[in-house]
């Protein structure tokens, strides 16, 4: 997206009642959900004494969320309110560290996880997972690409980790 688009986008919602709270309330909620459904998924293996499958889940999103956090290190690319210089809706310090979302990659890896024991709540996530990566596009935070880049990166570290090895 270009500098205008971004600009055009969050003063339409900074000019809608309420739209920055809305935005901003969505943003935590939908992370909020997606953490919680996690731990919750996390804590429902070790009631069923399901503990291969907890051990799976925790090796396979905590291998692959390194992973992504090593990539955004090293590829350390601009975010758009840094590039654009524009004042992004969500308040952040970072400059860098803006490739793949980690936000989004979450989400999807752990909508993977859900689809390995409940298919359901796998896709309930990964729809909450699309709507994470549409707001963090909407508030300036990251590129289009970041967000598409951490779905994609969630989707086959899931794959990978839960119907391949």
């Amino acid at each position: 997206m270009k500098q205008e688009t971004y600009i055009k986008i969050t003063d339409k919602i900074r000019k809608t009642s309420h739209g920055e709270k809305v935005i901003l309330f969505l943003n935590s909620f939908f992370t909020d959900v997606v953490y919680i459904a996690f731990f919750g998924l996390l804590l429902q293996k070790i009631i069923e004494h399901r503990y291969a499958e907890f051990a799976r889940i925790v090796m396979v999103t905590g291998i692959s969320f390194l992973f992504v956090s090593v990539i955004r290190h090293f590829l350390n690319t601009e975010r758009p309110y840094v590039k654009y210089s524009f004042t992004p809706l969500l308040e952040k310090e970072k400059k860098g560290d803006s490739l793949p979302s980690r936000h989004v990659f979450s989400a999807f890896v752990i909508g993977m996880a859900y689809l390995y024991t409940d298919v359901f709540g796998g896709v309930l996530i990964l729809l909450v997972g699309v709507m994470i990566a549409v707001i963090r596009v909407l508030v300036g935070v990251h590129f289009p690409r970041d967000v598409i880049t951490g779905a994609v990166i969630g989707i086959l570290s899931g794959l990978i980790g839960f119907y391949v090895i």
